[in-house]
């Protein structure tokens, strides 16, 4: 019969705690460690989305405290568990656990970098995780080893018992050497013509680890080259921070005796590699991207021991090696750092299934792997009479398990990089001064039109010659801009460093783009009934009052939407379509007829002009473009669809050349903000939003909903002079708590008015309705508002500053809300909270006649 391995018999080690209290307190300690460092990530993660979704400036110093709390929460008894017992083992796990609270206190002051630049933060960890791994390292080596034994032992290594290689040292091919090192097996140090191969141990830590990564291949989507390889680099960095902590003295000293007792090795081992697993996940990975990693690393602990196990089986004198730890750790925190963007793990996506909710899918995907690599491993390889696979059989599983993934990524995985784009604003921009007096009415309008479209093309051609060449040589693709005189590029920082050099540039920024999901994310559907007559709002504005009384609903003016989409089959808003090949255009995907998935663009243009009573203009036409994607856009995009408004153009057409400016709408709907996560920063679009006031288009614009705190309209355009800012009341003349407020930076006052925006009802996709609250429903029916105005009176389309001004001198009083009677809290008076007032349709019109 064969031999029993040579642990099934091995003496008990004399590590042994003084008594069951130094147990329990390292158990307690490794809870707490835990019960500590999840809440406050998750606790950190949603103040970074509450302050996101009251569109309030990230605070820097969030993480950075984060970070400090837990330490000394955790490092304190840590340390005392390092110092205090006198069994190694829990010193061993007191000083492991010390190390990664350490390392994450000074990993996660990294996210203080916006997400927005997540090269620069991937950049940034993978430096700090391999400064940190080569610190631990050269402090390791200053260690005396465990179990050091007395003078005249054999050591291994000394002359008197040669070394003999751990089962997952570096494997050496060639003939057989004799001597010191025995028969029939190579001479130590010797290497020969095969080289230095990976062990059995280590393959199947990299099949463990290609496991893993199974389920972000398959859900997830990578990024940009560079943000690839910078993951790829931090990614290994924590691999191998990971191998500097459980390095082979760990092991040692927590399963000590030689041979370790298998069941000790990977319960206590496998726990406290775990622990220290979660403390580098929490440090791993922007706000957000390190949720995922809390979840799939620690069980991997018990995964490591039982390697760890079978690396001792049959060499229980060799040192062991950290690369099975380095790849595997190294593979499974690749998934969330590569195959997720950070900026899109957001509760602003979490009503759909949208990024959060396929995050937490491939999450509880990576967890379950996890936990059956954990049991799977320690039964094949932790049991008293288990073998080691053999290396052919381990490498055979690393490499199914390969194709396998290439096979998910390319099947029905999303391949590909999906990176961001940089918009590079140039210095000089259209000069729109000293413009053609034009007559009143819509031939004034599109004469002005037309000479703003020239000038802005122009400006654009001329300057815009130099870079755009560079640019193509280089394979950037570039889409250039005019309204703001501008290029879209492909690049990194690098790229952006470049650019922000060029003479012509006045600054770079980021373009965000949406990573493709795993399956659209669903249609947002109403469940409200039809109306049977005008909405409450409605008869608040007095507009049924302008069709009955003044015979007046908006025909023959156009109202423009950039938003979500539209649906353009709903009964109450097909009829008004406008029609032709210049009345949609939808840059995201390339529709060719009016969609909408998010639902919000088809309540906003209802509201406006749509019919059933749910529009202020039910005689107004609409068209439309898409600005949002999943409801987050770009600055490219946004200006992609104000150029469409100024200058239609055929579906494939050259906004450049084929550009209709007497197609223009003649005003505008904007029920979005452009803030920095997207990319924006204060100014970006001030230049479009001029152009369009100077042809003659009326923009109106939602204040946001980041009231009620002062200064709260900031998200461009809604700052900008030259659009009218509307804020929201509730159906008894009170401002929304969620209405933002100015003053705007420069002191202006905004909003410039009011109008209902709580409990709006209006169309949804797919024929239905729903109710809806915000800025974003008030303001399309100012729009349809500004449409009665011009349709009552034709001679007054294309002036827009007479018509802010009788829109603002015809308004009734609105109720201020404040956030508490502190006077600081009263944003400099009410023009800042209520703007003139609340929009009065029927004495806007009667004054427009």
């Amino acid at each position: 019969m064969p031999q029993p391995p040579a642990w099934a018999g091995a003496r008990p080690s004399n590590d042994s705690p003084s008594g069951p209290w130094p147990v329990v307190g390292a158990i307690l300690v490794g809870c707490w460690a835990v019960a500590v460092t999840v809440p406050t990530q998750i606790g950190g993660w949603f103040a970074d989305q509450l302050l996101l979704g009251l569109g309030r400036d990230r605070v820097g110093w969030l993480w950075p405290a984060v970070g400090l709390l837990t330490v000394l929460l955790v490092g304190t008894p840590a340390l005392l568990l390092a110092l205090l017992p006198r069994s190694a083992a829990i010193r061993a796990a007191g000083r492991t656990w010390l190390s990664g609270v350490v390392v994450l206190g000074a990993l996660t002051p990294l996210r203080a970098v916006p997400p927005v630049h997540h090269e620069v933060y991937l950049a940034g960890l993978a430096a700090t995780a391999a400064l940190a791994a080569l610190v631990l390292g050269r402090l390791a080596h200053r260690r005396p080893p465990a179990g050091r034994p007395g003078p005249g032992s054999a050591v291994p290594g000394s002359a008197s018992q040669p070394p003999e290689p751990a089962a997952d040292a570096p494997a050496v091919e060639g003939p057989p050497a004799t001597g010191a090192g025995g028969a029939g097996r190579p001479a130590p140090g010797r290497r020969t013509r095969g080289g230095l191969r990976a062990g059995p141990v280590t393959l199947l830590a990299i099949a463990a680890g290609l496991a893993v990564l199974l389920p972000w291949a398959w859900l997830g989507a990578l990024g940009g080259l560079l943000e690839t390889v910078l993951a790829a680099l931090a990614a290994a960095a924590l691999g191998a921070l990971a191998g500097a902590l459980l390095d082979a003295g760990f092991w040692s000293r927590i399963a000590p005796g030689e041979p370790p007792r298998p069941a000790r090795l990977v319960l206590v081992g496998g726990l406290v590699a775990g622990v220290t697993l979660a403390l580098l996940a929490a440090g791993g990975g922007q706000s957000g991207a390190q949720l995922p990693a809390l979840l799939t690393l620690p069980p991997l602990g018990f995964a490591l021991a039982a390697l760890h196990a079978a690396a001792r089986r049959r060499h229980p004198a060799g040192a062991g090696s950290a690369a099975p730890v380095r790849w595997l750790v190294g593979l499974a925190a690749f998934g969330p750092l590569a195959f997720a963007d950070p900026e899109e793990i957001t509760l602003l996506l979490g009503t759909t299934r949208d990024v959060p909710f396929w995050v937490a899918v491939t999450a509880a995907a990576g967890l379950a792997v996890a936990l059956l690599l954990a049991v799977g491993y320690g039964v094949l390889l932790a049991r008293p009479h288990a073998r080691t696979p053999s290396r052919r059989t381990a490498a055979l599983t690393a490499v199914v398990l390969l194709v396998a993934l290439v096979a998910v990524d390319l099947g029905p995985g999303r391949p590909g990089l999906y990176g961001e784009r940089l918009l590079v604003v140039l210095r000089q921009q259209a000069d729109l001064t000293n413009l053609p007096t034009a007559g009143p009415g819509r031939a004034g309008r599109d004469a002005r039109a037309r000479e703003v479209y020239r000038r802005l093309v122009d400006t654009a051609d001329r300057t815009q010659a130099d870079l755009r060449r560079e640019v193509t040589r280089l394979g950037l693709r570039p889409t250039s801009y005019y309204l703001v005189n501008a290029v879209e590029v492909d690049g990194g920082p690098a790229v952006r460093a470049w650019l922000s050099g060029r003479p012509e540039v006045d600054r770079v920024l980021v373009s965000q783009r949406l990573r493709p999901l795993p399956a659209p994310a669903g249609i947002t559907r109403g469940t409200d009934p039809a109306p049977t007559g005008p909405e409450w709002n409605i008869r608040r504005l007095g507009a049924d009052r302008v069709w009955t009384e003044l015979g007046v609903t908006g025909t023959g003016v156009v109202i423009g939407s950039s938003d979500s989409g539209v649906d353009g089959r709903h009964p109450a808003l097909a009829p008004g379509f406008r029609g032709g090949d210049d009345s949609w255009f939808d840059p995201w995907d390339g529709t060719r007829f009016p969609t909408d998935t998010g639902g919000h663009g088809t309540h906003t243009i209802g509201s406006a002009v749509g019919r059933d009573g749910i529009g202020v203009a039910p005689g107004a036409q609409w068209v439309g473009c898409v600005n949002l994607d999943r409801n987050l856009g770009n600055p490219a995009h946004y200006l992609d669809c104000l150029q469409f408004m100024l200058a239609p153009f055929p579906s494939g057409g050259d906004p450049f050349t084929a550009g209709r400016p007497e197609r223009a709408p003649d005003i505008l709907t904007n029920s979005w903000g452009c803030p920095g996560i997207e990319g924006c920063d204060a100014g970006v679009l001030r230049p479009a939003t001029a152009a369009l006031d100077a042809a003659g288009i009326f923009v109106a614009a939602a204040a946001g909903n980041t009231g009620p705190w002062c200064g709260s309209v900031d998200d461009p355009p809604a700052p900008y002079p030259d659009v009218l800012t509307v804020g929201a009341v509730d159906d008894r003349d009170r401002v929304a708590e969620f209405s933002s407020r100015g003053p705007v930076p420069g002191g202006a006052a905004k909003p410039d008015v009011v109008a209902p925006g709580v409990g709006v009802r209006s169309a949804m996709p797919g024929g239905g309705y729903g109710t809806l609250d915000g800025t974003s429903m008030a303001t399309p029916q100012v729009a349809g508002v500004v449409a009665l105005m011009w349709s009552a009176n034709p001679a007054l389309v294309g002036d827009v500053t007479r018509t802010r001004q009788l829109l603002r001198e015809t308004a009734t009083p609105a109720q201020p809300t404040h956030l508490s009677r502190d006077p600081s809290d009263g944003c400099g008076g009410d023009a800042n909270i209520t703007g003139a007032g609340l929009v009065d349709a029927y004495a806007a019109v009667r004054a427009a006649r």
